[in-house]
């Protein structure tokens, strides 16, 4: 009876022992598991905000003369191989090994990455028109822009409020320490939101006058500008006489405006415009910021040759701002011909 005794209690105490044996083993895999899956969450993540950094430096980037055939497909197929590499990410998430309690947190983590890469996708869509030297083109391809940075920042809100937020509440309800879960950044900054800004940063000449939706009254005061002279090179262009101009690759006109309200003025649109032989020739630049009794010289270089030998007649003009009444003294038109040297 006492050996009977013994080797009952041997044989249950081996029995316990497999099954606590077994649990360790399965909780230490189920753990690891985890602590795995974040690992890896992580890893696609911090490659993701890479690449959006990537993204901004393409845009910010943009230097070359706004509306630029050129430029403006070097940038739209440097953000597709971007759009190329965030969908590599998505791909990269969706082949992860995602344990049962993770599930949750995974359907959002591959609905982040998709924001992210259809926002590029719809930015790089857009930057050939927001590029372009004609405003009513560049405009709404700027404020597309701007709308499109919404999902970046929507991309974060998914991440961070509930992918690595439900991965933090798996890890502490199985009592797991010592992790790093890891945030996202997609959205650089707020400015990306505001379509002013997103002009300036894509130097987006003819896209500056997109605002930022703003319905605020000008400020109390008189607004507004004057037109003063127009030059090309040497040469000051005088109204109602012909006007011969040397013709060249890069022709570039001087436009002189002054600020001749009583208030500092913003994104401030000067324009001229070539019309009489051919197709119109038109080119805009923005004057980022004007002062009341100051005086300021606007560059505009033609993107295009002019007409040679044909009678043209050039308009000059700086648009009105905000709460301007007068615009009697905002335009100036010259007749002219260009000529070879």
């Amino acid at each position: 009876m006492v050996r009977r005794a013994a080797a009952a209690g041997i044989g249950l105490l081996v029995v316990l022992l497999l099954v606590f044996g077994i649990r360790g083993c399965l909780n230490s895999r189920q753990e690891q598991a985890l602590k795995d899956y974040n690992r890896d969450v992580s890893t696609v993540i911090q490659r993701a905000d890479a690449t959006a950094d990537r993204f901004y430096e393409t845009l910010s980037g943009t230097t070359a003369a706004a509306g630029a055939t050129t430029a403006s497909t070097d940038v739209q197929s440097e953000i597709n191989e971007l759009r190329t590499t965030a969908e590599a990410h998505t791909d990269r998430a969706e082949g992860l090994d995602v344990p049962g309690e993770m599930r949750p947190a995974h359907v959002n983590l591959l609905l982040s990455l998709s924001l992210l890469q259809e926002a590029i996708a719809k930015v790089a869509e857009k930057i050939p028109a927001a590029l372009s030297t004609d405003s009513a083109t560049a405009v709404p391809a700027v404020r597309g822009i701007a709308g499109e940075m919404r999902a970046f920042d929507a991309a974060d809100v998914v991440y961070n409020r509930r992918t690595a937020a439900l991965i933090k509440q798996v890890l502490d309800d199985n009592e797991i320490g010592g992790q790093v879960i890891q945030n996202s950044s997609f959205l650089q900054n707020l400015g990306w939101l505001q379509p002013s800004t997103v002009a300036r940063r894509i130097n987006s000449q003819a896209g500056r006058g997109a605002g930022d939706g703003a319905s605020n009254e000008p400020a109390p005061g008189t607004h507004g500008h004057g037109l003063l002279a127009v030059s090309v090179g040497d040469l000051t262009l005088t109204p109602g006489e012909s006007n011969i101009l040397p013709a060249s690759s890069n022709v570039t006109f001087n436009v002189k405006i002054a600020n001749q309200g009583e208030n500092p003025e913003q994104d401030i649109r000067v324009r001229v415009r070539i019309t009489g032989a051919g197709d119109p020739i038109r080119v805009d630049q923005v004057v980022d910021q004007t002062q009341p009794g100051t005086e300021t010289t606007v560059a505009l270089e033609l993107q295009e040759p002019p007409p040679i030998g044909q009678a043209v007649t050039i308009r000059a003009e700086v648009l009105p701002v905000p709460g301007e009444k007068n615009t009697e003294n905002n335009t100036l038109s010259f007749p002219a011909i260009f000529r070879r040297s």
